[in-house]
């Protein structure tokens, strides 16, 4: 898919920043799991977060296909780096779409990354299944008291805005549950301790408790009730991010294997010259190229505005295996050496794997993509 102009300048200038900055820092992030504060600063004055945000609002404006090829540049130097571009981008969408003026009031602060923000929705009895909320936010004369609990969620440690799906009518099931905007440093929100995770170390996460918090009735995202359905309106762009994100952790793996193919010797020669590893190589390519076409393919259906539900759901269910396959692909490369704390290949193994739990598992995009097949039909 061929880009436009300003697209190959976006795409340059974030690769120019992975290279130069972000990709350096990557194994001292993993090893320490350190929030990168200073790196997120540099990406919200080159303009990397809020990529789809309207210039009304404070964003760039671009379209998805652009975010979609920002996400990969950053994953190919880290993916924790390329994780908060994406909740940014899934919060600032929420907000645009169904923010008040006030609500949007937040959109500059958000996007120079002076607040950070959580999007709040997993407990322990509500993961893929999001109909088992708990958590729950009852009238309170003008407002609401919100009561419950979420686990795993991203920026939870620092995060300084959540944005809280719960429930607000138990007998109404998904029609039910709306969003609020909650003060994560206000009184009655406990954090818990920061989870250690297997890969993506340098992006926090953590539980989050809410107990008789209270809200204004401003807290309110978009109309009570439909805070189900507003989760789903985000959620195919962001497939197509975390699509993108495992498309730049395949390519930095490529790229590392073949360098080291080049230079590593065994028997008198360079392993490159071996057919087998040839063939890994071929493999690892041609996989990462038709993942990146998809994610773009499913990422241009958004732009043109048709339902592209089934191509984000393949996109990223085919870049998540794939990043998963291929890395390990890479780690094979490598040898030995692969299975060593501060390869790059090693880091990137253990990032890929998450690409095929979040944003919805791959089960449940495999699910999705039936049903459409079976609604719409194949050719649909």
């Amino acid at each position: 898919m061929v880009l436009t102009g300003m697209q190959v300048q976006v795409r340059d200038m974030a690769r120019r920043f992975a290279d130069e900055t972000i990709r350096p820092a990557a194994e001292a992030l993993d090893r320490d799991e350190r929030f990168p504060a200073e790196i997120y600063e540099e990406m919200a004055q080159l303009g990397l977060f809020g990529i789809g945000v309207p210039e009304e609002f404070g964003g760039p404006g671009f379209d998805t296909l652009t975010y979609a090829v920002v996400m990969e540049e950053l994953s190919r130097g880290y993916a924790s780096v390329a994780d908060q571009c994406g909740l940014v981008e899934l919060i600032s969408s929420l907000l645009v779409r169904h923010g008040t003026a006030g609500q949007r009031a937040l959109l500059p602060d958000i996007l120079a990354m002076r607040k950070k923000v959580a999007y709040c929705i997993t407990e322990p009895e509500a993961g893929t299944d999001v109909s088992g909320i708990r958590t729950i936010a009852t009238p309170d004369g003008a407002g609401w008291r919100l009561n419950g609990g979420k686990i795993w969620i991203h920026n939870a440690p620092v995060a300084d805005l959540g944005f809280v799906l719960a429930v607000t009518d138990k007998a109404a099931g998904n029609r039910g549950m709306s969003i609020f905007i909650v003060d994560l440093n206000g009184p009655g929100v406990e954090r818990g301790p920061k989870e250690h995770k297997m890969g993506q170390r340098a992006s926090q996460v953590g539980a989050l408790n809410f107990t008789d918090v209270k809200l204004g009735q401003e807290a309110l995202l978009g109309d009570q009730g439909r805070g189900f359905h507003m989760m789903m309106s985000v959620l195919d762009k962001g497939r197509v991010g975390i699509g993108s994100l495992a498309v730049g952790i395949g390519q930095a793996g490529l790229e590392a294997a073949v360098d080291y193919a080049a230079t590593r010797k065994q028997f008198g020669k360079q392993i490159a010259e071996f057919q087998g590893v040839q063939w890994l190589l071929a493999d690892m390519a041609k996989d990462i190229e038709a993942a990146r076409l998809l994610v773009r393919s499913a990422a241009h259906k958004i732009d043109a505005g048709e339902d592209a539900t089934r191509a984000c759901s393949m996109a990223k269910c085919f870049a998540g295996d794939m990043a998963v396959a291929r890395t390990a692909d890479a780690v094979q490369v490598f040898g030995g050496s692969g299975y060593i704390r501060g390869f790059e290949v090693e880091r990137l193994y253990r990032d890929a794997k998450i690409c095929q739990i979040y944003e919805g598992t791959q089960q449940i995009q495999r699910m999705i993509i039936a049903r459409e097949l079976l609604k719409k039909g194949a050719l649909a």
